[in-house]
């Protein structure tokens, strides 16, 4: 409770709708000391032995204790964690530099701060007894790679142009309120994509594929269609758009399936499909408003990369 007598409330943030990618991290940190202290560092008589033995242990126990140490990190596994220690006389300093990955949902940068942290004060409690004006200073992290924040990865969605074509009876109807297209405009939105076409057809074979080829002439780089992928008699949208893809892109279909498969055991009765239709990527998802969600959070931005390759700039 707080002053005021109200209840006080906090989470960790939901990390379920993230991918599963490489993380990491590097971070660094100083521990200022007397000239005097760098000369007994490097001559290696210090009144408690072996200085960076112990700090490189407590080091990687303490980066394996983030989660417990700081309330809202989540638990990740540390694939790989190097430490660093440099002796820099010019400055009349110990640099000590954390490198760590990770094959996760979350960044893996806390630990990679914690590991510099904790080596400092070890390294302060080692050398205090011969040094009483050592300062521990500049921690900070580095960088960091992996997941959406991965500006590698970011740059390729932004200002592209995409169309939103949602295939539903019901929702054509207006018997049945259209929540996947809503949803998919949102992601769009947040990667910097901006929705130039939108509509609502019913499933119709031939309705689907004329409108998919007239957006594709727009210089769209991204049509996605939600509906009509499942098993039932009027899921007619794989097969719609099939017919008229030059390329076919089995990968994504086989991404969104993989990451929907973790979250609900329905996912793999999906029929989506991708491919390409020139310089536009088409891209088929459910018609459920969980449905397209999980599968768009699977593959932005990385399936923007596709412009570069389909323009022939490469990887």
């Amino acid at each position: 409770m707080d002053s005021c007598g109200s209840p006080l409330r906090g989470s960790m943030n939901d990390i379920t709708g993230k991918k599963t990618t490489l993380r990491t991290a590097q971070a660094e940190g100083f521990v200022f000391c007397k000239p005097e202290t760098i000369i007994r560092i490097k001559e290696n008589t210090l009144p408690k032995g072996d200085l960076f033995g112990v700090a490189k242990a407590a080091a990687l126990l303490g980066s394996k204790k983030t989660a417990e140490l700081i309330p809202h990190c989540h638990p990740v596994s540390i694939d790989s964690f190097q430490i660093e220690f440099e002796v820099l006389s010019d400055k009349n300093a110990v640099r000590i530099l954390t490198t760590a990955k990770s094959i996760g949902k979350t960044g893996i940068e806390m630990e990679a701060l914690t590991g510099v942290s904790i080596a400092s004060l070890v390294i302060y409690d080692l050398l205090k007894p011969i040094d009483k004006e050592l300062e521990i200073s500049s921690i900070r992290l580095l960088e960091k790679k992996g997941g959406k924040t991965d500006s590698q990865i970011t740059k390729f969605a932004a200002g592209s142009k995409a169309g939103i074509l949602v295939c539903s009876d019901s929702t054509f109807q207006g018997k049945r309120e259209d929540g996947s297209g809503k949803a998919i405009l949102h992601l769009l939105k947040e990667h910097d994509v901006e929705t130039i076409k939108s509509e609502i057809l019913p499933d119709e074979p031939e309705q689907i594929r004329n409108t998919i080829l007239e957006w594709s002439k727009l210089g769209l780089d991204l049509i996605v269609t939600t509906g009509g992928t499942g098993l039932g008699p009027r899921d007619n949208t794989p097969e719609a758009i099939k017919e008229i893809l030059e390329q076919e892109i089995p990968g994504i279909a086989e991404a969104m399936r993989s990451f929907g498969q973790d979250r609900t055991p329905f996912a793999m009765l999906s029929r989506s499909i991708a491919g390409r239709i020139g310089k536009t990527l088409v891209v088929s998802v459910p018609g459920s408003t969980n449905g397209a969600t999980e599968s768009l959070q699977a593959i932005l931005p990385a399936v923007f990369h596709a412009k570069k390759m389909m323009r022939g700039e490469g990887h």
